[in-house]
């Protein structure tokens, strides 16, 4: 007579046993869930809204695995910075920085790899085939010459230094070398409002501070090399 009461007894307590171990488990999945969250935060640059250096390297690299010769490097400076700081303040300087990757990031596509690499310094990779590159970097630069309205309504003209590097051309798909190549053809077209493409000479230009030297003889577009 008493079996049935036991044996309930039993399932309950097996039941209690079961549901506090399932506890952690909840807990461990929530933690889990918050922690994905803080690292997808700790991916992107809160200001930009762009990939950090890791990420961006890190789909940088699977870009140009799936894509091969057909991915461009692109390196971008934005030009007279500094006096933009001065002159509208760092919150104005801000602004300017999030248009940037605001545009950036439309003209690179949701498929694109695109980071802030520090400061007023950003790299695009993506798949470009040959014969839309002139015109699709001609593209950015237009975009990011377009000036930039403050949340105080100034109006600040703007611009940005482009470097392109392919593997075709470089000769490998090396993305250490191709950022370096593409950061030797920007500092070869400073300021000239000219997208550069980087040729094999740009892979042997001397660091300079950690930043490569321009050379003459490059391919800029819209004007004579």
């Amino acid at each position: 007579m008493d079996s049935v009461p036991h044996a309930q007894a039993r399932i309950g307590q097996r039941a209690l046993l079961l549901t506090t171990a399932a506890l952690p488990l909840a807990g461990w999945a929530v933690h889990a869930i918050t922690l994905h969250r803080q690292l997808a935060t700790t991916r992107k640059d809160p200001l930009t809204g762009l990939l950090r250096r890791d990420a961006y390297t890190a789909r940088a690299h699977r870009v140009l695995a799936r894509h091969g010769d057909s991915v461009t490097v692109v390196m971008v400076d934005a030009d007279h910075f500094k006096q933009i700081n001065d002159t509208a303040g760092h919150p104005g300087g801000d602004t300017v920085l999030a248009a940037f990757g605001a545009r950036l990031t439309a003209w690179a596509g949701p498929r694109a790899a695109v980071g802030r690499l520090g400061g007023d310094e950003f790299a695009v990779v993506l798949e470009l085939a040959a014969g839309r590159r002139e015109q699709r970097l001609a593209q950015l630069v237009r975009m990011l010459h377009t000036p930039v309205t403050l949340d105080d309504g100034r109006t600040v003209d703007v611009a940005a230094s482009v470097g392109a590097a392919t593997p075709d051309v470089i000769g490998t798909r090396d993305l250490t070398a191709l950022q370096r190549a593409a950061d030797a053809a920007l500092y070869d077209g400073k300021h000239s409002g000219q997208p550069v493409l980087a040729t094999s000479a740009h892979t042997t230009v001397p660091s300079i501070n950690g930043r490569r030297a321009g050379r003459p003889g490059t391919a800029v577009w819209g004007r004579a090399a």
